[in-house]
């Protein structure tokens, strides 16, 4: 099977790696391009790509599968050319798909051009970027989510399939509204509480540092680091993120707001806090945490 993965980070090299490291020897050719070419070079050399592409236009020729791998905003974009200009080089027989975390602007894109086009979003990742950080396990028995598109047809399932079962991980399909509510909760509200905690703590963009950021630095530990893991990432992926999924995420920033609001007027509450809600809210929380998962 020939794909290509177009952009190269940390999602384009662990397929590449993936499909190379863990599947059956010659099942998948891979070609890939990126606007930096460094890193497709490098994989050239390590073995995870076949054929580093020189253009765009080079590597869509031909392909059976073309994998969107590249920041939110540039995956419509690159919709456009492929559904646009480049629709020549584009197989008829060819299936696209992407793995950004925010599903329905990119199907819905994909939809108007008529495009056969399964939306994908590997549940998968790490705060570091770029394809020196990718790993072929990265996504062994983590959910992958598929979309399917108005033009999607039968054989796109079955090779979306077999590129999910390749990488090590579980098809989930999902209505891309769905997917990006439940996202918006788990995986980009938690994005942008990291940043703001830098900013609250830190001090924001265009601000003066703030005073008592270098003490509380140097105390910093485990908690400030794991809460503030997903501020590490990659900008650009961030704000795509944010850009992508702005409804739902405001949506459940709004929830959390109340939330922080109900804890701020119980811990300025006439008289002290109530130590006994404290623990309550405490207590709540971990046991939720520890239930068993819901299949």
């Amino acid at each position: 099977m020939r794909v290509t993965i177009l952009g190269f980070g940390l999602i384009g090299g662990s397929i590449a790696r993936a499909l190379h490291e863990r599947a059956e020897p010659g099942q998948w050719h891979v070609t890939a391009w990126s606007r930096n070419p460094e890193p497709v070079n490098k994989a050239v050399g390590d073995g995870a790509v076949d054929v580093a592409a020189a253009t765009l236009e080079a590597a869509v020729e031909g392909a059976e599968i073309v994998i969107l791998a590249a920041p939110p905003l540039i995956c419509l974009d690159l919709l456009d050319r492929l559904g646009g200009p480049l629709r020549a080089l584009v197989s008829e027989d060819c299936t696209l798909t992407d793995v950004a975390s925010a599903k329905a602007r990119i199907v819905a894109r994909a939809d108007e051009l008529k495009l056969p086009f399964i939306g994908g979003h590997p549940m998968a990742g790490r705060e570091l970027s770029g394809y020196g950080a990718a790993l072929p396990d990265l996504f062994v028995d983590r959910p992958w989510v598929t979309v399917l598109g108005q033009y999607a047809r039968l054989c796109d399932g079955e090779r979306i399939g077999d590129l999910v079962d390749s990488c090590g991980a579980i098809q989930i399909p999902m209505h891309a509204t769905a997917h990006d509510n439940a996202v918006a909760a788990i995986s980009h509200m938690p994005l942008v509480v990291s940043v703001a905690m830098v900013e609250a703590v830190a001090g924001g963009p265009g601000e003066p540092e703030r005073e008592d950021w270098r003490a509380a630095e140097v105390l910093a530990a485990t908690g400030w680091a794991g809460m503030t893991r997903l501020a590490r990432g990659e900008p650009d992926m961030g704000a795509g993120i944010a850009a992508m999924n702005s409804a739902a995420l405001a949506g459940r920033l709004r929830e959390l707001r109340a939330v922080i609001d109900s804890w701020l007027s119980q811990l300025e509450r006439d008289g002290g806090p109530d130590a006994d809600a404290l623990l309550a809210r405490f207590r709540s929380a971990r046991g939720r945490l520890a239930e068993p998962d819901r299949q």
